[in-house]
């Protein structure tokens, strides 16, 4: 799998550069995660890790997962992690709340 721990030894400096910090935080009646921060490929796409965090929160194949950026808007689940850090990282972290129902936007 290629998600790592932030606590992880750090990658050589060329392998660094084609990762970003994704933060995935809790909104509404979403479950928390026990790790928050997952060091992503910038090619990996949005509905990657939507499924990603349908089994880290155990989620049934049929539940859906709503991301959000920045608290208002839902990334197509096409774009590319990379792009979306680019434009919305805030303190060097991609910061995407989740929830099971939708919540803004």
């Amino acid at each position: 799998m290629s998600v790592e721990s932030e606590g992880a030894e750090p990658a050589p400096k060329a392998v660094v550069s084609n990762k970003v910090t994704v933060m995935l935080k809790p909104t509404a009646n979403a479950p928390i995660l026990k790790q928050k921060n997952y060091i992503v490929e910038r090619s990996r796409h949005v509905g990657w890790i939507s499924n990603f965090l349908k089994k880290q929160i155990q989620a049934e194949p049929d539940d859906q997962v709503f991301l959000y950026i920045n608290q208002c808007f839902c990334p197509s689940p096409d774009q590319e992690v990379g792009a979306l850090f680019d434009l919305y990282e805030s303190g060097k972290k991609l910061v995407l709340h989740y929830c099971l129902t939708p919540a803004w936007g």
